[in-house]
């Protein structure tokens, strides 16, 4: 009777290559060795070949000769026996018998094989999956341009008025200006100039000054206050828009900082737990390995000691090569 082996009484979780064992035929704990029925299944075979060379030898006739009349036989005469057909029915049961323990042996051999290259299934175990922080929206920080907007509608028109007057009254008054040339040319104004009025006859021209240098000096000293009074409402302006625009980034700069704090807290504590899941995930799967080894080793020791169970048509042909067990 072949028994089952403790291989099927394994948990779901466990596979060989994702198929079921290859079906043993006709193992069981009793019964002939391995090494026992290979020597019967070798003698099997001899015994076939030297029945086959007897049925080989048939032959209808007998041949002589006779040579200086001595008479010598060429071939001897052997015709088919009586028993012809038990010896036919010999050598079949000797090559079926010999099928069948070969048959057995490699069933065994493949399901030792099958045993050892067996491994846990862990379809059944869910590997966690990485969960990231959703991505924080980072504000952009602003440009001068901004700043210019948060001016009220009558500070950016005084601030276009004081740039106006700042650039054309220090157009006036800088250097290459029209009051900066007149100073300039005033120390070297002659009082005549001669103009040539026919060829080779020259004629006075009398000079009138309109300008003395300290008035002029006067002027370009209060044209230079207003410049100055104007300039400095420009500054102030620019300045005002520098500041607006710097006190916003920081502000911006600090809301980011503080999304940053919150995205990093909330990525720590996700990879804590991702942690945690692996470590559990893999100690599941060692543990599941584990126990499949041990019980694979077992199965393989138990699928060792299993021996082949003669069928009992075969059990007479056993017999000629192995005493009966009593």
């Amino acid at each position: 009777m072949t028994i089952k082996c403790s291989f099927f009484q394994l948990k779901n979780q466990f596979i060989i290559n994702s198929q079921k064992p290859k079906q043993m035929r006709n193992l069981s704990t009793k019964g002939l060795s391995m090494s026992q029925a290979q020597s019967i299944s070798n003698l099997c075979n001899q015994n076939a070949v030297e029945i086959q060379r007897e049925l080989d030898s048939y032959n209808n006739c007998s041949k002589t000769i006779t040579v200086n009349g001595e008479s010598y036989l060429l071939q001897e005469g052997i015709s088919i026996p009586d028993n012809v057909i038990e010896k036919l029915k010999i050598k079949g049961d000797l090559h079926a018998c010999q099928a069948f323990l070969m048959e057995a042996i490699k069933g065994k051999e493949a399901y030792m094989d099958d045993l050892r290259r067996a491994t846990p299934d862990l379809s059944n175990l869910v590997k966690p999956e990485r969960v990231y922080a959703p991505d924080f929206d980072e504000l952009p920080g602003v440009t001068e341009s901004w700043g210019w907007t948060q001016l009220s509608d009558s500070e950016y028109s005084e601030y276009l008025q004081a740039e106006a007057m700042a650039s054309h009254l220090g157009q006036f008054i800088h250097r290459n200006g029209k009051l900066s040339e007149l100073r300039k040319q005033l120390p070297h104004i002659a009082s005549i100039e001669w103009f040539e009025v026919e060829e080779g006859k020259k004629t006075p021209v009398k000079v009138t000054k309109h300008h003395m240098s300290s008035p002029l000096m006067v002027l370009h000293e209060e044209i230079a206050e207003q410049h100055r009074k104007y300039e400095q409402r420009v500054n102030y302006f620019k300045a005002k828009v520098k500041n607006l625009t710097s006190d916003e980034n920081a502000r911006i700069q600090k809301l980011n900082a503080d999304k940053a704090a919150e995205f990093l807290i909330i990525e720590q504590k996700l990879n804590e737990e991702y942690q945690l899941a692996m470590d559990a995930y893999h100690g599941e799967v060692l543990r599941l390995t584990m126990e499949f080894n041990s019980q694979r080793e077992l199965d393989i020791k138990a699928a060792a000691a299993l021996r082949i169970n003669v069928d009992p048509r075969f059990q007479d042909v056993i017999n000629l090569f192995v005493a009966p067990e009593k």
